[in-house]
């Protein structure tokens, strides 16, 4: 028997915009990422069950909303959780621009003033950005340390966030709390280390070789983290930095607004920067 076709399927969503991932694919592997011929993949419009699954909060704080919408809308992307930090900004923007169209509407306060002013953003141009992008996973200290470092993926973002956010708020409800002070010193204290604890961690895990000024490589992750908790803050410090810049690569940048000449009047600076946040549910009302 020949199977009924749907009269509506010629209705169903199709690729609103096609994108090139930063990393051009270079970290994943074939259960991660389908390549095409060209380099571009397809990026579809949210459906109404996408769009309610943001409205999700425990989904949201999980990390699983996003790689829900990532899988229903980037049919290229096989493991969203593996999406390295490199590629997320990229592709929740794309799907923004496939969902909504090219412009974004947003609110910013205006620094030492604080009034408040809209203000409309051509997303395909943030976009341009990041086109060309060459993505380094290497650096050099000035003591002469080469360091290589691996990108964060979806996951291990989520989980850093969300470690984060529980010691924040523990901090937060100490502080509203009336325990003593000795009690509250207590408390910090033990929030505070385990965020270092994480801090370090992070980075420990990053590193994927170290070689020295003499040449020697180091890729034991043992032997790395001993390295980082023996050896001079100022080269660890500095190996931090350099770390941070990388994961920087790629990101979307804080837009650059201009203050009128009655807000400099009043003490405004003449412009200012509003960074745009994409992994959160305000992103695609």
């Amino acid at each position: 028997m020949i199977e009924n076709p749907n009269p509506l399927n010629k209705y169903y969503r199709q690729p609103s915009i096609y994108i090139a991932l930063p990393t051009k694919g270079r970290y994943y592997s074939a259960d991660v990422y389908t390549p095409t011929p060209t380099g571009e993949i397809p990026i579809l419009p949210m459906t109404a069950k996408d769009e309610i699954t943001f409205k999700t909060p425990d989904a949201m704080i999980s990390g699983q909303a996003t790689v829900d919408i990532i899988k229903s809308c980037c049919p290229n992307i096989i493991d969203p959780w593996q999406l390295t930090n490199y590629d997320l900004d990229t592709v929740l923007l794309a799907i923004r621009i496939a969902t909504y169209g090219e412009t974004m509407d947003i609110t910013a306060t205006i620094p030492v003033i604080n009034e408040q002013i809209s203000h409309t953003v051509n997303l395909p141009s943030l976009l341009d950005t990041v086109r060309n992008v060459e993505i380094k996973d290497s650096f050099r200290t000035k003591n002469g340390f080469t360091v290589h470092v691996k990108p964060l993926n979806y996951k291990e973002i989520t989980e850093t966030q969300t470690k984060t956010f529980q010691q924040q708020k523990i901090v937060a409800s100490v502080t509203a709390s009336e325990l003593d002070e000795d009690e509250k010193y207590k408390k910090y204290t033990e929030a505070y280390k385990k965020l270092t604890t994480l801090n370090f961690e992070v980075m420990s895990t990053a590193f994927t070789k170290i070689i020295t000024p003499e040449g020697d490589e180091v890729t034991d992750t043992k032997q790395i983290k001993e390295f980082l908790n023996n050896a001079d803050s100022k080269i660890v410090n500095e190996m931090q930095e350099q770390m941070v810049s990388l994961r920087s690569q790629a990101q979307i940048k804080p837009i650059q607004l201009k203050s009128s000449e009655e807000q400099i009047k009043k003490g405004a600076p003449v412009s200012f920067a509003v960074p745009l946040t994409f992994d959160n549910s305000n992103f695609f009302v």
